[in-house]
């Protein structure tokens, strides 16, 4: 699966899982309604701050927008205590 599609499918489930409309992401974000579109169907690779005022709009920070995408794609285990134990020596103390 190619990372666009990945990023595009997450913000989907998350704008849906909300009940908020292509239209209202859009306008609150200040992104146009055709690119979000396109984002969320993995036409067009959105830039970072493209993806930083979309995941703003949906109340989701980047980083847990990030670590959703990397379960999806099956990148990365799913509890915090084998994420910390896999690559504890890259954890900043």
């Amino acid at each position: 699966m190619k990372l666009r599609i990945a990023f595009g499918d997450t913000l989907r489930e998350i704008r849906q899982d909300q009940h908020r409309t292509l239209r209202e992401v859009s306008v609150k974000s200040g992104v146009a309604l055709g690119y979000v579109s396109e984002v969320e169907r993995g036409q067009k690779e959105a830039s970072s701050e493209v993806l930083e005022s979309l995941t703003n709009t949906l109340g989701v920070s980047m980083a847990d927008f990030l670590i959703l995408t990397a379960l999806r794609l099956g990148g990365i285990p799913d509890t915090p205590e084998t994420l910390l134990d896999e690559y504890s020596d890259l954890v900043v103390r």
